[in-house]
């Protein structure tokens, strides 16, 4: 049975200390090694000494910041500089162990995206399967966590959401006496076809016919809940799988039941699905099973950009017949490499599926590899299988070196196409568990989970002690006599540097001016054929003026589960990306320092001020102060490296700003065709569309484009300046202890001091016992003999 998402919480009464301390190690030490039950023991054992670093410096920052609030809870005012060191201390606190990390599997219906989570985690059917009356209806993200059951929750559109997509399905709907005559069942295209399938779903059969205010006052047949939440729970993977079935498993438009889930699933937003402690499956990994269209709804259709924008990985999958080309697989590469630009995708993989499937007298008759005789079904999968591999990681290769730049991360991949088998993994009858890549899937998420883990304890620690640096500092009565000037000398340098900084920032943003321009000038002169492609279609007007009214009521985008996605605002825009795209992953690329990368120059402003305060200290003769000048230091670090997530988030609406520019310029348009009716009604819409495009082209439309992007470009820069001036000022104060007159006044925090000093020294002995523990692994494993599966179905 269904349960509300509100759970009434019970407070916590307090007890005596003594008598919890050790059972609460004891547990927490518990849940640390069932977390890690999914890696092999030589990363168990790293990741089990980068939590304990973790925890006991989340424990030292706790007892330091309650010091700090104990020596300053009488007072009237509190100096700014440590409110700054008050909410460090609880900004690190409060944050997260590890961030999700998002493995998007991204993918057209029947690629085998739901079949592939199955087999990761081990749990045959338990998301629904493509087949010949069903699919997946919608985003579902499946995590694994501490708790002991299975649980989904199933989120819902808003009222307003819900009225909003209704108005749209009406307007489509919507017929006059104009037509002349009733459309025909066989003249229906997939627009209406699918909003008459969702309303009859919801409303009952007939309600196509009724208008909107009808159907707002129609009851819905199935029962929605207030809070807009289902919560399913369930002890086992089986039954969990079958109360989820019904809500995740959309039924085929000649298929009839009466699940109450079903009934309402065009309610459904998303679902998430989270299983108990996994020894496949990382706590901190949602694997994402993302439609490959998008949706109709504005909301889910936003919720469809924004998840693949979030993912830092992501799969494209496709099965072994679609794999060699078309527009489907194409359409999914090309907005797979779109999110490298906007989002925060740094990785991008092809997952072939069904690999297990080949007709070998075919095969054998087009066999072009090698000489050597294939001997059964099997060696010729595998031969198969590799060969489409290397195939198809030199087309992906050579595509995405035109749209990043040629030294990026992504090239230098290791696997850029996996061959996997979900079928071949449960029955091995034709292929071994390792030769159905599933296991290589796995430890690539485990390798994700170490690195992330790996960095976030580093940066972690070394911020906690340079809080804890200066928070010590505070208590010593030594004051050296130039420390006024120190700091005068620090903060006139600083005000040099962020001036130099903005300087390099303008450079680095001037380099996207030509290809803009270019790109504005490609548009201009081949808007009108690209318009043509997307307006006319081989069949004619036949099956698609209804499609054609959706994509005008969405402002020029149109999204199906089954039809490939429709956006004429970016079809149009297309020249332009295709000059920016190289320079734009220039600029927000990391690592190497280039005139184009803003990061590098980031990280060569932090290295000036860094040197400068050594300079300083050197010169001056810190000793007490070499404290503070730690504390500086680190702190600038984190300032610096909290920015590249604000210039990750800003990046997507730089990005966006073209087509999203054009859009807004084209909504009278769009506007206009979509109340058109009556006979020749699809060339008519259409008319009107080419003769706004012209008029809004005539009048500037991708030059405003331009000017929006570069003023997108410029309020970063403006983001970035005051961003970095602001909190290096306060930082600055706040280590400067001249007149400020805390040293009598705040609490003795010398032993937290000590035990961070030695946390901060076991980094590197940490960091020491997992490269040597990877050495010793990898030399068993080249002493060890290789497991070769036996040959099966013989010729």
């Amino acid at each position: 049975m269904a349960e509300m998402d509100h759970p009434v919480g019970q407070e916590l009464q307090p007890v005596d200390d003594d008598f919890c301390k050790e059972p609460v190690k004891r547990r927490r030490r518990s849940d640390r090694d069932q977390r890690f039950r999914a890696f092999p023991s030589v990363e168990q054992s790293a990741l089990k000494e980068y939590e304990k670093l973790e925890s006991r410096t989340r424990r030292v920052l706790s007892n330091t910041y309650q010091k700090l609030l104990q020596s300053v809870f009488l007072d009237d005012s509190i100096p700014s500089g440590i409110k700054y060191l008050i909410n460090r201390l609880l900004t690190l606190i409060e944050k997260p162990p590890l961030d999700p990390i998002y493995i998007g599997l991204f993918g057209s219906t029947g690629a085998g995206k739901s079949s592939l989570i199955n087999a990761i985690i081990q749990q045959a059917m338990f998301l629904p399967v493509s087949g010949e009356s069903t699919c997946t209806s919608c985003i579902v993200q499946v995590s694994s966590g501490c708790c002991d059951q299975y649980e989904a929750k199933i989120h819902f559109l808003s009222d307003q959401e819900w009225k909003e997509e209704l108005r749209y399905l009406t307007a489509l709907l919507h017929r006059t006496e104009e037509w002349g005559r009733e459309e025909d069942a066989w003249d229906r295209d997939d627009a209406v076809e699918e909003a008459i399938w969702k309303l009859q779903m919801l409303y009952g059969n007939g309600a196509e016919r009724k208008n909107y205010d009808e159907l707002l006052r129609a009851k819905p047949r199935g029962k929605i809940p207030t809070s807009r939440i289902i919560t399913l729970k369930a002890e086992e993977a089986e039954e969990l799988s079958m109360k989820l079935d019904p809500y995740i498993r959309a039924q085929r438009r000649d298929c009839n039941t009466e699940s109450a889930g079903t009934q309402i699933w065009p309610l459904i937003k998303y679902v998430e699905v989270t299983l108990p402690k996994s020894e496949l499956i990382p706590e901190g990994i949602v694997l994402v099973d993302i439609p490959g269209t998008g949706d109709f709804n504005s909301k889910r259709d936003e919720m469809w950009k924004k998840t693949i924008d979030k993912c830092s990985v992501i799969w494209v999958i496709s099965d072994i017949e679609r794999a060699s080309g078309g527009r489907a697989h194409e359409d999914l590469l090309n907005e797979s490499i779109k999110a490298c630009q906007r989002g925060f995708c740094k990785d991008i993989a092809l997952v072939i599926t069904k690999t297990d499937k080949l007709y070998l007298p075919e095969y054998l008759r087009e066999r072009k590899v090698g000489n050597q005789a294939v001997q059964s079904q099997r060696e010729a999968v595998l031969e198969r299988n590799e060969a489409l591999k290397l195939q198809r990681s030199r087309i992906l290769k050579e595509k995405l070196k035109r749209k990043v730049p040629a030294d990026s991360k992504i090239l230098e991949a290791t696997a850029l196409v996996y061959a996997v088998s979900a079928q071949e993994y449960w029955q091995q009858a034709l292929l071994t568990e390792q030769e159905t890549e599933i296991p290589k899937l796995r430890a690539y998420i485990r390798k994700q989970v170490l690195d992330k883990k790996r960095r976030m304890v580093t940066k972690y620690v070394t911020e906690a002690f340079g809080l804890l640096l200066l928070t010590d500092s505070f208590n010593s009565m030594d004051n050296l006599p130039n420390e006024y000037l120190h700091m005068s000398s620090l903060r006139r340098f600083v005000e040099e540097q962020i001036q130099l900084l903005e300087k390099t920032i303008n450079q680095c943003f001037a380099l996207i001016e030509q290809p803009l321009q270019e790109g504005v000038r490609n548009a201009r002169t081949s808007y009108r054929w690209i318009l043509s492609r997307c307006l006319v279609r081989s069949k004619g007007n036949q099956g698609f003026h209804q499609t054609l009214k959706a994509v005008c009521l969405k402002n020029g985008i149109y999204a199906s589960r089954t039809l490939t996605r429709i956006d004429l605002n970016e079809a149009i825009t297309q020249p332009i990306y295709d000059q920016i795209d190289p320079v734009f992953g220039s600029i927000f690329r990391t690592g190497k320092v280039t005139d184009s990368a803003l990061m590098p120059h980031i990280d060569v402003f932090k290295y000036s001020l860094q040197e400068k305060m050594t300079e300083i200290g050197i010169r001056n003769g810190w000793k007490y102060d070499s404290c503070k000048k730690s504390f500086l230091m680190q702190e600038i670090s984190a300032i610096l490296g909290d920015l590249e997530e604000y210039i990750l988030r800003r990046k997507r609406r730089i990005y966006e700003s073209l087509s999203t520019s054009v859009q807004n310029d084209l909504k009278s348009c769009y506007e206009e065709a979509a109340q058109i009716t009556g006979k020749k009604a699809c060339e008519r819409m259409k008319d009107v569309i080419r003769r706004g495009v012209d008029r809004q082209v005539a009048e500037g439309m991708f030059e405003r484009a331009q000017e929006r992007m570069q003023h997108q470009f410029q309020q970063l820069k403006s983001g970035i300046t005051e961003k970095v001036k602001g909190s290096i000022s306060t930082m600055l104060s706040l280590a400067s202890s001249q007149g400020v007159g805390l040293y009598k006044e705040l609490t003795d925090v010398k032993s937290e001091y000590k035990e961070m000093e030695k946390l901060h020294r076991s980094l590197r002995e940490v960091a020491e016992n997992a490269v040597l523990r990877k050495g010793m692994q990898d030399f068993l494993l080249r002493m060890s003999p290789s497991k070769a599966g036996p040959p099966r179905t013989q010729l």
